[in-house]
């Protein structure tokens, strides 16, 4: 199951205005404590952060809502978080603070489902691959994913080691999956 929690809205609530634009962080920190609050009062494996009602994301709010939601919450467990409804200067600095905390993110275009999860943040490129192929595919088990690839095994090892550290993907048993929106 996948909770989507509107962003625009939350921010709306939280500083009882009218403007769509996350910015300051003392703003950012008060919208991260509200989606904190929402995830904990839910058991859903996937959390899908909708940011289409955000006009203006600067760096502060993109540091204080994304990067430091995935580092409180690293010891959450299996749940997911993943980016929808973001502008191409949204990703940029979600990508830019990502990377300066080593961390990384699955975003998907909104409204769309040719377009599959693209990463933000920190990864490296065969892990962008690895996770490109997963995504394609289906659920790969690591060897699958080397014959498809045409790689070797400590190779994939590593990239799906570095997907799964960042809740990119899945696993059951010795499957890979990918992160599913339906």
């Amino acid at each position: 199951m996948i909770q989507t929690i509107h962003i625009g809205r939350l921010l709306r609530e939280t500083v009882a205005s009218p403007y769509r634009n996350l910015v300051t962080r003392p703003t950012g920190a008060a919208i991260r404590g509200r989606i904190q609050e929402a995830l904990a009062q839910s058991d859903c494996a996937l959390a899908l952060l909708d940011f289409s009602g955000i006009e203006l994301l600067d760096l502060s709010c993109a540091d204080e809502v994304v990067a430091k939601l995935l580092l409180a919450d690293a010891e959450r467990g299996g749940r997911c978080v993943v980016l929808r409804g973001l502008r191409e200067d949204q990703h940029e600095a979600i990508e830019h603070v990502l990377t300066h905390h080593h961390l990384a993110i699955a975003v998907v275009a909104p409204g769309t489902d040719d377009e599959g999860p693209w990463l933000l943040g920190w990864v490296t490129a065969d892990a962008r691959a690895a996770f490109a192929c997963i995504c394609r595919r289906g659920a790969l088990t690591a060897d699958a994913l080397a014959a498809a690839l045409e790689w070797s095994g400590a190779r994939v090892e590593e990239a799906l080691g570095a997907l799964a550290l960042h809740r990119l993907v899945r696993t059951d048993g010795d499957l890979y999956l990918p992160l599913s929106l339906a």
